[in-house]
């Protein structure tokens, strides 16, 4: 008997929901990538890209624990010298939560040509209206 192999062209991708609001945002993120990246099939393999399509909706709804709105912060340099650029993530979900959304999912992703093409296939929406009705998107239950 050979061991069952994936292929990208064979996968069948569905579309997923996943609502945001009153959860963590790192809970709805770690679940996100695992959707993205497809290990909640059984066909998963590391090497495939046999992932599935998520919709997230409510991320101005999405909390942070703890102290985490006041002391994290989101660091970026711009490449000139002296330009080290920061905000804070009560500033951050203010005024764009589907950035922060973005940022937790991406980490939670490889830096591989797997995990860019997994980003491709996020959808993030501050409301609870979305633009994928036409996919027929279910609902995941976590």
């Amino acid at each position: 008997m050979s061991t069952y192999m994936p292929k990208a062209e064979t996968v069948e991708r569905k579309w997923y929901i996943l609502d945001a609001a009153g959860k963590p945002l790192g809970r709805v993120a770690a679940q996100a990538a695992a959707i993205l990246r497809g290990k909640n099939k059984p066909t998963y393999a590391p090497s495939c890209d046999c992932g599935d399509h998520v919709i997230i909706i409510n991320c101005a709804e999405a909390v942070l624990t703890g102290n985490k709105l006041q002391d994290k912060y989101y660091r970026w340099h711009t490449g000139w010298i002296g330009h080290l650029k920061e905000v804070q993530y009560k500033k951050l979900m203010a005024e764009k939560p589907e950035k922060a959304m973005e940022l937790a999912v991406n980490g939670m992703l490889p830096n591989t040509h797997i995990g860019r093409k997994a980003m491709t296939r996020l959808r993030l929406y501050r409301g609870a209206e979305h633009k994928n009705a036409a996919q027929k998107p279910e609902e995941f239950k976590f």
